[in-house]
Order: C-alpha cells, then structure tokens, then sequence
C-alpha cells in the first residue's frame, strides 16, 4: 500500500491500513516533519511552530520515504519520485492535500507572502519579524484564514486592513458574521467589505483596490484561495475542472480501481466536499476503507462524511464556532469570545489525536456522517467531467 501525501487525510489512511498486519504501508511526503496545518496562523503570530515529528502520529511499521511524487504509473502499478527512485503499489491512496492558488491578481505572485505552506509561512513570520511595529500590514482574503491571521496579528499589536473582496467570512451565518465583525473591530483591524473592497494589483508598497484606492502594505499576506497539485492530471488520470481526483461515491478513481483518493484532492462524482481538516480526516478512513474492502474481496460502502460546523481563532482570546447541519450549511447559532476560543482549541487538539489514536488502535476512529448526501446525489446527479 502506498500513500502519497502526509496530511491529515493521508496519515489518517496510512495508520487505518495498519488494521491488516500482511500490508506493506509506505507513506511518500516532500517533507520530513508532519504539518499541523490549521495552526499555521499561529506560526505568523509567532504562538506556535505548526510542526510534529511523524514519530507522534504515524503508527508502527508505517514506513516514511521523504520525496516527492512526480509522476502515478497506472499501469505498471508505480510512482516516480523526483529523486528518480520508483515504488511500486498494489493500491494507492492519493491524498495530495491543496495549497496555495496561483494568484492572478498583478503582482501578487511577486509582492504578495501566501499562508498555506509550512515554507509560506515561515517566510512570512521571518518578513512581518523584519517589519516595523509600525508597518501597515494587508490580508487579502475574507475566509478561515485571513480571518484568522488577520486577528493574530492584530492581537499582537500589528497595524492590520483586511480585505475581504466580498463578505466577510463567507460560510457563516449572519448573526456569527456579526460577532466576527465586532472582535476584529475590537483588536483594532480595518475591514473592508463588498465588490468595491477587491484587491485588483499588488505593487512592493500598496494594494490597488476596485475602486481606485490605493492602501500602502509593507507586509501584504494573500489568502485568496486554494488549488490542488497537477499530479493526478499530469499522470493521465481522469480530474474534475480544478484537478482534483475524480472519484466514484468509494473514493475509487473513475479511471482505476486500484487508485483510491482522500481530502482535498479528491472529487467523489465531481462533488467534491469543503477543504478542510474536518473533511479530511473521515475522508482518510473512508479511503482505506475501501483498500482493506476490496483486498477482502467485500464492496466498498460509499462515503458518508458530515460537518460538525466551522470554527475560527480570533487571536489567543477569542474565537468563533458556527455550527452546522451535517450537510454543511450553517445554523443559526454560534459561540464566540473565550468559549468559542476554547472550543477551538478542542477542535484543533482533537484532529491531532485522532491521528495519534488511529495509530495506536487502527480501525477505531469514527466520524460525523451524512446520510442525505446519497439521496441529494440522486436527485441531482452530475456525470461530467474533464482531464
């Protein structure tokens, strides 16, 4: 068994295939250290170094081979690494995860410090540590995180404008939104809001907004999305539009049914679900799930993953959780200030342990699931597709 990538989804399946003691599990990743991901905020802020020895969340006898994929050999059955070494698979789990968007806004690929890597974000703490206390920094992006980095550093006395191109935090409900609103007000954060709030350039100073202002930035950070890698197209394997996995309900690939995917990268009937850690770690089990099915010589069960809701650090003291219905449409209500902050922390420090629990008990983990998403599927199939 190999599986590319050693995220959330990728370690969850990597330690959930250990539940058969006759696999070989190889887990491939770029980087020798696993990346808690949704603290790279915190990273910025300078709370916390957003990394963990794989020791602490991969289980016994999974091996770890650091490179990178360059190439999936479906029909040999191998990856080709950049290292040209060649392993080879009796199934493969692709959990690839995301990453920053190629921006297309002017010169934000030059000027502009994205968040979603280990390296991005270690490079933007090094560039906000250069800065000025007095530097006027700039978040383009209203989502999870630019909120979130927006407000660790603004708790941390940075002069921060948040540039939302649209609402601020999109996924919310209206009566959270408001509270988000009023804790970035609180720590001192300029946001601006709707069509005329977009950042249309990015020079070495200042962002260009729609409406032909121009706000000086010493530090600008772009959140503005987030793509997958080409791996899966560039191999010749069947993607949706943005290049995710294309799947059926099992997470098996369209094209192979020894190619199984999970998280991000991954597009079950081109529906593909909310990127995230919450998706990512039911989504990891489901996949190997159905390696150890069809190893059984059993069908595969379709994916049944739900939402809990979506919650956001607002700086050390506060924070917000939206909850959700299972479907992943929000509620009315929400928690913020500290019990939303701890809240957070609970979500944040219960990924990590389900991660070091599978790898101590493989097979124990349970998810929120979503029955309705079967019955939403067949009301509204989807069969289109692009490579």
């Amino acid at each position: 068994m190999v599986v590319l990538g050693g995220g959330y989804a990728g370690v969850m399946a990597a330690n959930r295939l250990r539940q058969r003691t006759d696999v070989a599990v190889t887990l491939i990743n770029s980087r020798p250290v696993f990346v808690d991901r949704i603290r790279l905020h915190q990273l910025v802020g300078g709370s916390d170094d957003a990394v963990v020895d794989y020791a602490d969340v991969l289980a016994d006898g999974v091996r770890l081979v650091v490179d990178t994929a360059i190439r999936i050999e479906a029909a040999g059955r191998s990856v080709l690494l950049s290292s040209a070494n060649t392993i080879g698979y009796d199934y493969l789990i692709y959990a690839v995860g995301s990453a920053s968007a190629d921006p297309v806004v002017p010169g934000a690929a030059e000027f502009a410090h994205p968040v979603a890597g280990l390296e991005e974000a270690q490079r933007l703490r090094s560039a906000v540590d250069a800065a000025p206390a007095s530097a006027a920094i700039t978040v383009v992006g209203g989502g999870p995180t630019g909120i979130e980095t927006a407000a660790e550093l603004a708790e941390g006395g940075r002069d921060v404008t948040l540039i939302c191109g649209g609402v601020l935090g999109p996924y919310l409900h209206p009566n959270a939104r408001r509270s988000v609103a009023k804790r970035l007000a609180k720590l001192g954060i300029t946001v601006l809001q709707g069509a005329e709030a977009k950042a249309v350039a990015v020079t070495a100073d200042a962002v260009e907004l729609t409406d032909g202002r121009r706000l000086s930035s010493d530090v600008t950070i772009w959140t503005a999305g987030f793509a997958v890698p080409e791996l899966a197209r560039s191999s010749g394997l069947t993607t949706d539009a943005s290049g995710r996995l294309l799947t059926d309900e099992t997470l098996t690939s369209v094209d192979d049914g020894r190619i199984v995917g999970a998280g991000d990268a991954v597009s079950p009937s081109g529906r593909p679900l909310r990127m995230s850690g919450q998706a990512a770690f039911p989504l990891g089990a489901q996949a190997a799930d159905t390696v150890l099915s069809r190893i059984a010589g059993s069908v595969p069960k379709p994916i049944d993953s739900g939402f809990a809701g979506q919650c956001l650090s607002l700086g050390r003291r506060a924070g917000v959780f939206q909850f959700a219905h299972r479907d992943d449409t929000a509620k009315s209500y929400y928690v913020s200030g500290r019990l939303g902050a701890a809240l957070k922390e609970i979500a944040c420090k219960a990924g990590f342990r389900h991660l070091t629990t599978e790898a101590r008990t493989p097979g124990g983990y349970t998810w929120f699931t979503d029955d309705s998403r079967q019955a939403r599927l067949s009301q509204h199939p989807r069969t289109e597709h692009r490579r």
